[in-house]
């Protein structure tokens, strides 16, 4: 168990699940809140998230995508400062 999980879970108990891989943390999803500007989130395969996720709906709290794509690719996107795509 990594540190990073370990502090999680002494602050969230059992309410908080870590899913190591970001594609599996999608499968059933309702939505997807991003909270990061890392660059392994900055260029998905959206066809897989689409197809992996419930509901295709983002909230993108560091505007990494483009409404325009999103809208292309089927999703509610919405992000800080732009419109609802």
């Amino acid at each position: 168990m990594t540190r990073g999980r370990t502090r999680l879970q002494k602050h969230y108990g059992d309410t908080v699940q870590v899913i190591p891989k970001y594609y599996a943390a999608l499968e059933g999803a309702d939505g997807l809140v991003i909270t990061t500007e890392w660059n392994e989130f900055r260029r998905p395969d959206y066809t897989r998230m689409g197809e992996l996720m419930r509901e295709r709906v983002i909230f993108d709290g560091r505007n990494l995508y483009t409404p325009a794509v999103m809208k292309q690719h089927g999703f509610r996107y919405f992000s800080i400062g732009r419109p609802e795509a």
